[in-house]
């Protein structure tokens, strides 16, 4: 297992992180599994025994069971992981059992410690952006509980690239803890992040997690053009995240995975996991899965290195249209493009 230093802290995390979304089954949250406390331990030995040393989760994640099943899981091993968790969405039906103030920030963490059983976090994600609560507050109380030790790093999820530079620039300004992170999606399947938030995170020095990295399982090699939605699988129980836009190069991407699996005799899983921990500013990829046979392949990926060619490869049949301005930028400034701008912009520079 490789481990990679978490943006310019001094925390070192495991090339593949072990996911917890499937833990619990309660609500919305069946569709993507229902681990229960044995199968979690039986997954988090897994894990360790393979190098991992992240364990994520999030309050939401069946309406805090999966925290109170990570808990009892990690019992008698807090110290061999890092353990990270999220906050932002409802957990109740008050007007303040949301979002990011400083009342139900406080009020959230205090319950994730309750949760899991330990007296610190390792890493505590805003989980969400909240447009209505004022930066200053809610970068104040993360602050607070890191000064307080209830919190170790902090690090955020799902912001857009002008939200995060906004964030980290007001930490800078008050002289409060900044995100060491951004948790985000990116895969295969959907390139989005490569816009802006790789970007950004190359030139802030953060570190990268990303959730999903299999895209819901469309790039498992079980979904094929043309066969419809596979048995036992999260779509078919109507798990509709993330969305697919182009299908064509879905199964074109698909197609490029299954032939490159095939030459390494590996799944196709584990192909797109290792083109994704090859590329500019990823630290960790977030794996979570229903079954432990799916979590030990999964964890394969760790060990498996394509060629250029491969990663080529891939790369051309998922790629991204450049948008305005980056479009521009390439016709007119291509003399002045920084090692962030050219994670992007690279492949379409003449040289």
């Amino acid at each position: 297992m490789d481990y990679r230093q978490l943006g310019r802290s001094g925390l070192r995390v495991s090339a593949l992180a072990l996911g917890t979304m499937t833990f619990g089954g309660r609500g919305g949250f069946a569709k993507t599994g229902a681990t229960n406390t044995a199968g979690a331990r039986r997954q988090l030995d897994l894990a360790l025994d393979a190098g991992v040393n992240l364990i994520d989760t999030a309050d939401v994640y069946s309406n805090g069971l999966s925290e109170e099943i990570v808990g009892q899981a990690i019992m008698g091993r807090r110290d061999r992981l890092l353990l990270a968790t999220k906050a932002r969405f409802s957990m109740g039906d008050g007007p303040n059992d949301a979002g990011l103030s400083r009342h139900h920030l406080i009020h959230a963490c205090e319950a994730s410690l309750r949760r899991l059983g330990t007296e610190y976090i390792d890493l505590y994600q805003v989980h969400e952006w909240d447009g209505q609560t004022p930066l200053e507050e809610t970068l104040e109380t993360l602050d607070t509980l890191v000064r307080s030790g209830k919190v170790r790093y902090v690090g955020c999820s799902n912001y857009a690239g002008w939200q995060l530079l906004k964030a980290l620039g007001t930490s800078d300004r008050y002289g409060y803890q900044r995100f060491i992170s951004q948790q985000i999606y990116y895969s295969l399947q959907a390139r989005d992040a490569e816009y802006e938030l790789i970007p950004a995170a190359l030139d802030q020095n953060l570190g990268v997690l990303v959730w999903s990295p299999l895209a819901g399982g469309l790039l498992t090699g079980k979904y094929r053009r043309g066969q419809g939605t596979p048995e036992g699988t999260r779509r078919l129980a109507g798990w509709d995240e993330p969305p697919v836009r182009d299908e064509e190069q879905l199964y074109d991407t698909v197609d490029a995975l299954v032939a490159i699996a095939a030459e390494h005799d590996v799944s196709p899983a584990q192909v797109a996991l290792a083109w994704l921990l090859h590329k500019p500013a990823i630290t960790s990829a977030i794996i979570g899965a229903r079954t432990d046979e799916q979590l030990a392949d999964n964890l394969g990926a760790a060990e498996l290195h394509l060629s250029n060619e491969e990663q080529a490869r891939l790369d051309k049949v998922s790629a991204l249209p450049l948008l305005y301005p980056y479009w521009h930028q390439v016709q007119t400034a291509a003399d002045r493009l920084s090692t962030a701008d050219l994670t992007l912009l690279g492949p379409h520079v003449r040289h």
